[in-house]
């Protein structure tokens, strides 16, 4: 018998959430492996390019912001 987490395809936040803490290098090696074992890996490289992108974005805005001053 399987508990709740655990055999069960991550959901958007998970997603977020896993990719948000990989991208800041604090994700745990347990949520690490879940996310191999259950998770599509084309849903982890689209959300890591989606982060990367609004990571450019938002620097380059906030260099702009600080340039105009």
């Amino acid at each position: 018998m399987m508990d709740g987490k655990k055999g069960r395809k991550p959901g958007f936040w998970a997603v977020v959430q896993s990719t948000l803490a990989a991208a800041f290098g604090v994700q745990s090696t347990k949520n690490r492996e879940q996310d191999f074992q259950h998770g599509n890996l084309w849903v982890y490289v689209a959300a890591g390019v989606i982060f990367t992108a609004f990571f450019v974005l938002a620097v380059l805005g906030l260099v702009r912001l600080v340039l105009a001053f």
